[in-house]
């Protein structure tokens, strides 16, 4: 097949949608496919182009047989609203020049978040008559409106109207988790239309290492330290100042030390959180290479999943198949009756506690501070859930699969591009709302 990944998250970015996508593509070139990427100039999460990639209009590489096609983004360190349509503007009108430069596809797949996307990959659909699998990440305007990050209601009519689009347009649409499918069966999406291939880790990538001789234990004087790491986005709906709480219950041990791996701006609000709280057992450390993460797991004791008590029930961290694969156990200060708390439940590989509460984190680390055995069993279902349920050559085979079908059976959906204009009439400014971070 001739597959086109129309995604704004890509190869070197570090975290979240990108390496997904990145090994997605890699995967389906290695079993024989042609695949070429539509993607923005590397920012995340820092929010910044790149250096190598600064000042650049378009560029097209090649990496590991994927064609590579980038187009310039509108981008600020801190995007509010306005600046975040610019944003995600600026990426639909230049990538769709991209995306018309090369051969013609068999299937779109589409990834979303951003939402404004799915209008070039409709327009694209039509244009090389071929049928779109759009890629649900996050439901938006949803969960954005859950944790107040949007409340402007000529905005949230706006997105509404783009995630209709989207789900009409689309002539299937596969989400990550069982709770998207039944978010979108109470929007009258048929379950027919539907496909849930949940996210996916190399687990021979990531994997469990010994924690003797682990070089990030030896760099940052952890050697003989029980180690609780958070690793991934800082961002408001994790609330991280509850590690920081948590930190300050366990100061009592001194064995116990609290390790946050982020982004270098979002770890400067942290330190004054640390400061705030007097606390001498947490190091933050910015993002290490890639290449470098098993190493960086392996260095736990236990892993860390946050959240606050207001994040929408279907969200599903994609850490949560990370920290499973590498053998360690998993503390999930998350909300209990969420997708995130059943999927660790499920996966036996962890232990759930209500959000935001400080007290409850620390009972449950230093339980298993406590007790070796019951770490060591949890790791162990962990890492064998991960491998059955989340390996990502199972999940490759299920999206080559899909793919396949959808080409099958190609032109029973046709993108109707008027649709969305009536939804949005007599919207205008939309300056005055909140400020909204998607990713």
């Amino acid at each position: 097949m001739r597959i086109l990944i129309y995604s704004y998250n890509y190869h070197p970015e570090p975290i979240g949608i990108a390496p997904l996508m990145t090994e997605l593509a890699e995967g389906l070139v290695a079993r024989g496919h042609e695949v070429r990427v539509v993607t923005g100039m590397p920012n995340y999460p820092q929010r910044q182009v790149y250096e190598g990639y600064k000042g650049k209009l378009y560029c097209t590489e090649e990496r590991n047989g994927v064609t590579i096609q980038r187009s310039c983004v509108w981008i600020r360190p801190q995007p509010g609203l306005l600046t975040r349509m610019l944003l995600d503007g600026s990426f639909v009108v230049t990538s769709l020049v991209q995306a018309l430069r090369g051969w013609r596809p068999d299937v779109i797949l589409l990834t979303v978040p951003p939402l404004p996307v799915s209008v070039p990959a409709a327009l694209l659909g039509l244009f090389y008559s071929c049928p779109i699998v759009l890629n649900l990440q996050d439901i938006l305007p949803d969960a954005a409106v859950h944790v107040g990050l949007l409340t402007n209601k000529r905005a949230i009519r706006v997105f509404e109207a783009l995630e209709k689009f989207a789900y009409r347009t689309a002539s299937v649409i596969s989400v990550i988790t069982d709770g998207f499918t039944e978010n979108l069966i109470a929007k009258g999406i048929s379950r027919d239309k539907i496909r849930c291939i949940p996210n996916w880790v190399d687990v021979q990538f990531i994997r469990p290492l010994p924690k003797q001789g682990n070089a990030f234990r030896q760099a940052y004087g952890l050697e003989d330290k029980f180690v609780v790491m958070y690793s991934g986005n800082i961002a408001l709906t994790q609330g991280l100042e509850t590690v920081i709480q948590t930190a300050a219950q366990l100061a009592h041990i001194p064995e116990i030390m609290f390790v946050v791996v982020g982004e270098k701006k979002a770890l400067e609000s942290l330190r004054q959180a640390c400061v705030q709280h007097g606390v001498q057992n947490v190091l933050l450390v910015p993002f290490q290479p890639r290449e470098q993460l098993p190493d960086m797991l392996a260095a736990a004791d236990v892993g860390l999943v946050v959240q606050k008590r207001n994040v929408v029930s279907f969200n599903m961290p994609s850490k949560i198949q990370v920290l499973l694969a590498s053998g360690r156990p998993i503390v999930a200060s998350v909300p209990t009756s969420g997708t995130a708390a059943r999927a660790i439940r499920q996966s036996g590989g962890g232990v759930v506690v209500e959000p935001e509460k400080p007290e409850s984190l620390a009972s449950a680390i230093q339980d298993l501070y406590l007790n070796p055995a019951k770490a060591n069993t949890l790791a162990q279902q962990g890492r064998a859930y991960a491998m059955q349920h989340y390996s990502f050559e199972k999940a490759l085979s299920r999206y080559e699969k899909l793919f396949y079908d959808v080409i099958s059976s190609s032109g029973s959906t046709t993108p109707v591009l008027p649709d969305l204009l009536p939804e949005l009439k007599g919207e205008q400014s939309m300056a005055d709302a909140m400020p909204i971070e998607v990713q």
